[in-house]
């Protein structure tokens, strides 16, 4: 914090997008943003607060257990804030991705819960933003992602429709590209080959079939006198 802030002031950073945020960080990050949504008196966080957020065992995916100093180390970078007596911190995403609101309350989910679909994100979010149905958060998703490069390019990603799955699901972008799930890949890669040597199967038995029906014919042919051809 600058000389030149007054006690009890805050001062956000733009959070470091000319790198991929850690684990950690954007943890904290979704924290933050989360707590200045649904308990806007209690923001500013502390860093004790801001470490219970981060650690909470629901409406989190993956759940982490971050300590004091690695929640410290995370919000170094993400966010600085003013005190009187305890700092108190805050992020300053949404004016440094110069993003509208719905665009930063599905980043934050997507940091906090992980990879949703469309209709999971409207229903995670009813405490931060009412979306008036999917259809418009789908269209702020599919902004995101086709941001323009001299804008920062995409920061979110639409998975590959899991097999059986009715929607496809949205992860965010802000650790860096992301790895997409094989597990449909493979799945669909050990269907094509079950299919395959089922078929190889059935063609095996077919000829077996038409082999011996050949010879039934040969046989009664020969029974009753006719030429074989």
């Amino acid at each position: 914090m600058s000389a030149e802030t007054a006690p009890g002031a805050l001062e956000a950073h733009p959070v470091p997008l000319q790198r991929p945020l850690s684990a950690a960080e954007a943890r904290v990050l979704g924290t933050l943003m989360e707590k200045a949504r649904t308990v806007p008196d209690s923001y500013p966080l502390t860093l004790n607060m801001v470490v219970a957020g981060c650690n909470q065992k629901t409406s989190r995916e993956p759940v982490m257990q971050l300590s004091e100093a690695e929640a410290q180390q995370a919000l170094d970078l993400v966010a600085e804030a003013g005190g009187a007596r305890v700092p108190h911190y805050a992020h300053n995403l949404q004016r440094a991705l110069r993003i509208p609101e719905q665009s930063a309350v599905l980043l934050g989910l997507l940091m906090l819960r992980g990879p949703q679909t469309a209709a999971e994100l409207r229903q995670n979010g009813e405490r931060w933003y009412r979306f008036a149905d999917v259809s418009s958060v789908e269209a702020f998703l599919e902004e995101l992602q086709d941001r323009a490069a001299e804008r920062g390019g995409p920061l979110v990603l639409k998975l590959p429709r899991a097999p059986g799955a009715r929607e496809a699901r949205w992860m965010h972008r802000l650790c860096g590209e992301p790895e997409v799930p094989v597990a449909g890949a493979a799945l669909a890669a050990g269907s094509g080959a079950a299919s395959g040597a089922a078929l190889t199967e059935r063609v095996a038995a077919l000829e077996a079939e038409v082999a011996e029906l050949r010879t039934q014919v040969a046989r009664l042919k020969n029974e009753l006198g006719l030429s074989p051809d």
